[in-house]
């Protein structure tokens, strides 16, 4: 019973991959942000073009209890609450600082920094 299964599963993945080449979809141009994806008929024409965006680089969608990184966030700057306080950005406890990321106020830990809290687009221009 065992030897059927084996066999089973290793006919199925070498089939995954000429499966996947018998779809025709090839990767034409990878960039940061946008992947282009066209698909040919067996011919070699050109049936679909799609264009997958992801996520800009750099940006980073933080969630509480993430580890924060500096690196990965856009014009980081510790913000004082108090300029913020009507948009939600209240007074921090005590070890933890907020921070900016891009549009984003981040509570951080400063000792481990650890993300406590998100206000998203509290600091919009």
């Amino acid at each position: 019973m065992k030897k059927l299964i084996l066999t089973a599963m290793t006919a199925a993945l070498l089939a995954t991959p000429m499966a996947a080449s018998a779809q025709g979809r090839t990767v034409v141009k990878e960039r940061p942000g946008r992947t282009v994806v066209v698909e040919k008929n067996r011919h070699g024409q050109n049936v679909r073009r799609t264009v997958v965006r992801q996520q800009p680089v750099g940006h980073a969608r933080w969630q509480r209890g993430q580890r924060f990184d500096r690196n990965r966030a856009p014009n980081y700057r510790q913000i004082d609450y108090r300029a913020y306080r009507q948009r939600g950005v209240y007074a921090p406890p005590r070890g933890y600082q907020w921070v900016r990321s891009g549009n984003d106020a981040v509570l951080i830990a400063i000792a481990s920094g650890v993300i406590g809290a998100v206000i998203g687009g509290a600091i919009a221009n």
